[in-house]
């Protein structure tokens, strides 16, 4: 199940909470009893123990498109 972080705007204690996806948007009473709470956004930390094999380096000299300057766009 996943686990929600919220934050409460009384005393600005945060806190996580462990509901179904269809109920992470659900008000939320922080541990003290405030119900003015807020759900925070949550980044998502990938780990293991596969490695992989780190992308080539750009090659020195610029050039390359992509961007507006670097098509030559920029005048």
């Amino acid at each position: 199940m996943p686990r929600y972080e919220y934050r409460c705007r009384t005393c600005g204690d945060t806190f996580e909470l462990s509901r179904p996806m269809a109920e992470s948007a659900s008000p939320a009473t922080c541990p003290a009893g405030h119900p003015d709470t807020v759900k925070l956004l949550s980044t998502v930390a990938v780990t293991g123990g596969a490695t992989t094999a780190s992308a080539p380096a750009p090659a020195a000299g610029g050039g390359g498109g992509g961007g507006c300057c670097g098509g030559g766009c920029c005048g």
